[in-house]
């Protein structure tokens, strides 16, 4: 009984670093649900030429900014001219999302527009290019990459200043239903997460 008794003793000491060591395994795994955990990926991923930046020779661009939305997009019913009976179909409105930094925080949003926002004296609204610069996401469920131009008559401000380009990448969800709306009255919020890159032209 003794000798079990010495065995379960010296056993404990050992059987405790083992939970420690597991324990302090798994905190330095990523938290692959975080904001930073995405931004981090988006860096790997090949941009289609179609919403890459220009490489603007001899001085090249900068990154100002990487955001992580998580959101919505907003859509509603519309009628289709001349269908007879009538029938509907949506389209799209605005999005809804909040913006995270690569520490996990949530320092702006992201809204109709399309405006990005972090504080009265940090904010741009964007638009598109003609044509639209477009590539389709990987995913046939998620939203299309852009890339978008500041706003014409509506000038960057703070973090913002001289912002050139904003990227819309990464993205997952945010399509209108396949389903048609049922009535005019129709609304609909699709889930969606995205990365928005702000880049400035040197």
């Amino acid at each position: 009984m003794k000798k079990n008794y010495f065995k379960v003793i010296l056993a404990a000491p050992i059987l405790f670093a083992a939970v420690i060591m597991s324990c302090s395994h798994d905190k330095s795994l990523p938290d692959t649900t975080s904001p930073a955990y995405f931004i981090t990926q988006s860096e790997t991923l090949a941009i289609p030429a179609s919403v890459d930046l220009p490489a603007n020779l001899p001085n090249g661009n900068s990154r100002v900014a990487t955001f992580y939305a998580v959101g919505v997009q907003k859509y509603k019913a519309q009628l289709i001219a001349g269908s007879n009976p009538a029938a509907y179909e949506w389209v799209f409105v605005a999005p809804q999302a909040n913006l995270y930094d690569i520490k996990n925080s949530k320092v702006g949003t992201h809204s109709a527009g399309p405006d990005w926002q972090l504080s009265a004296a940090d904010s741009m609204f964007g638009q598109s290019f003609t044509p639209p610069r477009t590539a389709t996401a990987a995913n046939p469920n998620s939203i299309d990459w852009l890339l978008l131009m500041p706003k014409i008559g509506k000038i960057p401000t703070g973090i913002f200043a001289n912002v050139s380009y904003v990227q819309r990448i990464a993205t997952n969800g945010g399509k209108a239903p396949t389903a048609p709306p049922a009535t005019e009255t129709d609304t609909y919020d699709s889930p969606y997460t995205a990365v928005y890159r702000f880049t400035k032209q040197n």
